[in-house]
């Protein structure tokens, strides 16, 4: 089978703003039946989310959230860390830069778990998915500029912010589905020492 007759070919491509990390494009793309129209999207460098697992005491888990004020929706999100990459760093070195960036934390181990798209229709956006375990709390390290809570949930309450709509931020709900999945035992995560990993 072949894709060919979904496929859009560029024809020309306009720079419309370039910003200090997002680019916007207008491109004129010929189209699977010949004819042409116009694309608009915004390039993005990519990024990486965390899942922070954080075993208690009292043998009980809980997952390492935060909360965080994003403008373009006017409102406080509960979010996982995520962060962008910066020019030329690996997708590794970029999750355990924000995690302790972020929220202080330290990870002993870590597994990549995939890898998500969140805005096909007008962003290059990518977003490695990563979870981290056998956290150590340390100093966190935020960037000028930015103000954030760092919270803890179960993974039970998480969900059910999902269901209910306390949580809409797209990459913490596939990071919720990722959870579940993985505490059910349904899908599998490759877990290595954060030295493994780097290396």
């Amino acid at each position: 089978m072949t894709d060919r007759h979904l496929i859009e070919t560029q024809q020309s491509s306009q720079v419309v703003f370039k910003g200090r990390f997002l680019h916007a494009f207008q491109d004129t793309v010929e189209l699977p039946d010949g004819s042409s129209t116009v694309r608009e999207y915004v390039v993005h460098p990519g990024a990486v989310m965390v899942i922070p697992l954080l075993q208690i005491e009292d043998g009980s888990l809980r997952v390492v959230l935060e909360r965080q004020f994003r403008y373009p929706v006017d409102r406080v999100m509960v979010e996982f860390p995520a962060g962008k990459l910066d020019a030329g760093e690996v997708s590794f070195a970029c999750a355990k830069r924000e995690l302790q960036e972020e929220t202080g934390y330290y990870a002993a181990e870590w597994a990549r778990a995939g890898q998500m798209h969140p805005v096909i229709a007008y962003s290059t956006e990518f977003i490695d998915i990563w979870f981290a375990r056998g956290l150590v709390c340390g100093q966190r390290h935020l960037d000028a500029g930015e103000f954030l809570d760092v919270i803890t949930a179960s993974p039970s309450e998480l969900l059910q912010w999902c269901s209910d709509g306390r949580v809409t931020d797209a990459k913490t709900l596939v990071g919720a589905l990722w959870l579940q999945n993985v505490l059910n035992g349904v899908w599998n995560l490759n877990w290595q020492s954060a030295d493994a990993v780097g290396g």
